[in-house]
């Protein structure tokens, strides 16, 4: 008798195969692996509070070294993270030519460093803070040092650490940190990432959808898709009439557009799936 999951492995193989070229669209989900976590569980809900959204980020002051505050805990564990199964396996597709482009909604690189190229960061990434008037940009690991530097009490914190590279932490009075300006024009310093309520820039959505037009399928991997900003490209594959295969544990937004869905885990159905093809 073939098992459920051995059944579920050969339809994504079959999936694959007959849809050669991939489109690949990422979440959190693959990263768990790799000690990042998830933002929601198993149901598409929140597992902790949300993240801060972009408007509060720049006009309140306070929320602002809050998040400061739980970033310069949380970014040392985030920046040591390493590839797990799932980022090798997508590599591993990706030499044998079926992922030609890979989209990714997680702000670790760890496509990167895992070797894959051509990869589109949606959410941008947390390795790099720029200004917000004049773009100046520098390493993170940069600033870290720069918040060390303005508030040597930081080092005294310790939280849990969560997906977006902050940590939990409970903070009573945070007016006495400094937050270091722009060295440039003085401005407000911001992770290079695109924060919740704020937009994906034009140029990637379109390079995206440009790209969807030519591929065979589209395979999503470790994303519950309940943000927009990925969840449009099952509309628009669906829209074209190209297929969706999805791999995650638990029910995502696009369930009811998917042509296969394969709950389990993304490390041992992508690293299978990359043994067969």
């Amino acid at each position: 008798m073939v098992h459920q999951a051995d059944s579920l492995d050969f339809q994504l193989a079959e999936f694959v195969q007959a849809h050669p070229s991939l489109l690949v669209l990422t979440g959190a989900g693959i990263s768990i692996e790799s000690g990042l976590g998830a933002y929601r569980d198993r149901y598409g809900q929140w597992q902790r509070r949300q993240p801060i959204t972009g408007q509060v980020f720049i006009h309140d002051e306070l929320a602002r070294k809050r998040y400061w505050a739980r970033s310069y805990v949380g970014w040392p564990a985030f920046s040591r993270a390493i590839p797990a199964a799932s980022h090798n396996a997508l590599k591993q597709l990706q030499l044998s030519g079926h992922t030609d482009l890979l989209v990714t909604q997680n702000v670790d690189r760890l496509h990167q460093k895992a070797g894959h190229e051509n990869v589109i960061d949606l959410h941008g990434v947390l390795a790099t803070v720029s200004c917000v008037a004049c773009d100046r940009s520098i390493e993170r690991d940069d600033f870290q040092h720069q918040l060390l530097s303005s508030n040597y009490w930081l080092q005294s914190l310790s939280g849990s650490y969560a997906p977006d590279g902050d940590a939990d932490l409970d903070l009573n009075d945070l007016k006495p940190m400094i937050v270091p300006p722009c060295t440039n024009c003085g401005d407000i310093m911001k992770p290079d990432v695109v924060f919740f309520g704020e937009s994906v820039p034009r140029h990637k959505v379109s390079h995206i959808m440009n790209h969807l037009m030519v591929v065979d399928a589209l395979l999503v991997a470790g994303s519950s898709l309940m943000v927009y900003s990925g969840y449009r490209f099952c509309k628009e594959a669906h829209r074209l009439g190209k297929p969706i295969a999805i791999i995650n544990e638990g029910i995502t937004r696009a369930d009811e557009l998917a042509d296969l869905k394969v709950g389990g885990d993304c490390g041992e159905r992508l690293k299978t799936l990359a043994g067969v093809v």
